[in-house]
């Protein structure tokens, strides 16, 4: 039998992560990713999360 994954254990990779590596950031395979973090964003956001993907900017 299949074991199952224990409720809210996060997945090693999101629908979104999947998604970006097989079409691009944008939907265009190979493109780059202009997404970059607003300095208002910055300053509110937490220094002490740990970001999954540490390629992510903080």
């Amino acid at each position: 039998m299949r074991q199952r994954p224990i409720n809210g254990v996060e997945p090693d990779r999101t629908e979104d992560d999947i998604t970006r590596e097989l079409l691009g950031p944008r939907g265009v395979p190979g493109g780059p990713d202009p997404a970059r973090m607003v300095p208002q964003v910055e300053k509110n956001t937490p220094k002490h999360i740990r970001w999954r993907n540490p390629e992510l900017p903080r």
